[in-house]
């Protein structure tokens, strides 16, 4: 994307809360509605300095005296997994993946409903009613897609039970990895959420994007290790992104 010629809009700050990720801390997101046709284009601009979606809002930390949390993407095309990763990628190969349009179903409820039951049972997601839910998949104002990972079809064809998820927004420079949930306790199903990750990245580096977007990470924090196991990883800093050495 070249054209910026878009006017930015006018952005807003939350009221101080707790911080979920590091105690005795508040938290505070400036944020913006993307409501406009160049939408898309507000939205990569915006990615690309920090900023996350979540449905017709765009945000990222803004926390007097913290700046912890840093915004991490994957360079798809220079990605090699490690040797788990293979295996992990060999242990879920007959899954079968497809990008949907982004319209709810009960089936992708129930499954979000069963992980953040069993992983966030305390965080905000946990309030979400099958309205809530709806809301955030089909109102998006950007190319919006949700990747379905379902175990293989039955022999008369009738589809398999559904084991993952994720909103993914596609941008020109890669995937933006929105919101992913899986199947949180099957036990021939083991690392479904880094195998969603992992599909993800393989698949941007097959098409030539550049880059796979995974939010926020913060040092020391375990909840977000994971997302520096994705080699090359680059970290959005005060000058800009900086690819972080195997």
């Amino acid at each position: 994307m070249t054209d910026q010629s878009f006017k930015f809009p006018r952005f807003f700050v939350t009221a101080p809360s707790p911080c979920p990720y590091v105690a005795g801390r508040f938290e505070r997101k400036v944020f913006t509605e993307l409501k406009r046709t160049d939408a898309p284009e507000m939205n990569e601009a915006l990615a690309r300095i920090g900023f996350r979606r979540s449905q017709n809002i765009v945000y990222r930390p803004s926390c007097d005296g913290c700046n912890a949390c840093v915004s991490v993407r994957v360079a798809a095309g220079a990605f090699r997994p490690s040797a788990s990763q293979k295996r992990l990628l060999r242990r879920h190969a007959d899954l079968d993946v497809r990008a949907c349009e982004p319209w709810s179903t009960q089936e992708q409820f129930d499954l979000l409903q069963d992980y953040v039951g069993a992983r966030h049972p305390a965080g905000g997601m946990a309030r979400m009613d099958a309205f809530d839910f709806a809301d955030m998949i089909e109102h998006s104002p950007v190319d919006t897609i949700v990747v379905e990972y379902r175990e293989p079809a039955a022999p008369d064809g009738t589809p398999g039970r559904l084991v993952g998820a994720c909103l993914t927004d596609k941008q020109s420079d890669g995937l933006s990895m929105v919101y992913s949930f899986f199947a949180p306790d099957l036990p021939d199903r083991r690392g479904l959420g880094t195998f969603i990750i992992l599909d993800h990245v393989v698949r941007a580096g097959r098409a030539g994007l550049p880059y796979v977007y995974l939010g926020y990470w913060i040092d020391g924090c375990d909840r977000m290790a994971y997302k520096t196991r994705f080699k090359p990883v680059e970290l959005l800093g005060a000058h800009g992104w900086r690819r972080v050495a195997p």
